[in-house]
């Protein structure tokens, strides 16, 4: 299983994102129920929920996962 976050990076000008992704890659030889398990304990965890998930013809699976990103902002004025 294969795991891949994708960055917030936007470009100077460009908007700002709402939320940040992480791929789930399984192989074919892989239980489906691990992979599941994975997916849950990101959701549990993580607070990720699940976009999209494909399954290829070969029997591999690929998940998508999004989670809001969250802006701070400075509230308090240190001199």
């Amino acid at each position: 299983m294969r795991e891949t976050l994708q960055g917030v990076l936007t470009a100077k000008g460009a908007p700002k994102r709402q939320y940040e992704y992480l791929i789930l890659s399984v192989r074919s030889d892989e239980p489906a129920p691990l992979a599941y398990q994975r997916l849950r304990e990101h959701a549990e965890y993580g607070k990720w929920e699940l976009e999209r998930s494909l399954l290829y013809i070969g029997g591999s699976r690929r998940f998508w996962l999004r989670r809001k990103v969250l802006r701070v902002e400075r509230t308090l004025e240190i001199h």
